[in-house]
């Protein structure tokens, strides 16, 4: 593989991430909201995965810049970040097919909200962070440049670690006992480690 490629890859993954996305965005609008985090915080959130994951590589890959960040491209690493791309791509499409209705950007319950407790979520409890930590690592393996590669990590972390305790507690205050445990059986993304 050659760093044309591997930017061609990102790409390809980039796009492929936003049509599973838009396909189901359209189908969970037409659910109603019955209680929403605050939503204000949750799109300022938004901006950190959404800067290091599109933008700062974005940047990368079009331009080349910020060059001084550059590293010695290495092929073996770019074909595992391929496969690593092509997983959290399979496993992002799984997590909204098997969340239906009930899936949305923001932390909200829905009309009718049920519990997913069975395909990817049966030993995870958040599958689609864990599609995310797969994109983001695959784009640190993809893009040979300390900025660029990294910035989905450092974004997506933000996300996640300022995020992820505020869906658990809005999972709790929804369904009681069974969301705790469920929590009990259960990683949070990745099975039996974390």
């Amino acid at each position: 593989m050659t760093l044309f490629w591997a930017k061609l890859v990102w790409g390809l993954g980039v796009i492929g991430w936003f049509a599973i996305r838009h396909r189901h965005a359209r189908r969970s609008r037409r659910t109603p909201k019955v209680t929403r985090s605050d939503p204000a915080r949750d799109r300022a959130l938004l901006a950190f995965p959404l800067t290091g994951m599109c933008l700062i590589p974005g940047i990368y890959v079009f331009t080349g810049q910020p060059k001084f960040a550059d590293y010695h491209f290495q092929p073996a690493l770019a074909w595992a970040g391929a496969v690593v791309f092509a997983l959290s791509l399979w496993l992002f499409y799984r997590t909204h097919k098997e969340l239906g209705r009930n899936w949305s950007v923001t932390l909200e319950i829905r009309e009718q909200h049920t519990l997913v407790t069975s395909g990817v979520y049966r030993r995870v409890r958040h599958p689609m962070y864990s599609a995310f930590w797969l994109w983001a690592f695959a784009q640190a393996l993809l893009l040979p440049n300390w900025i660029a590669g990294l910035s989905g990590l450092v974004g997506f972390g933000i996300l996640f670690f300022l995020r992820v305790r505020h869906e658990e507690e809005l999972m709790i205050e929804t369904f009681g006992e069974d969301y705790r445990r469920y929590m009990a059986r259960t990683s949070r993304v990745v099975p039996g480690i974390y």
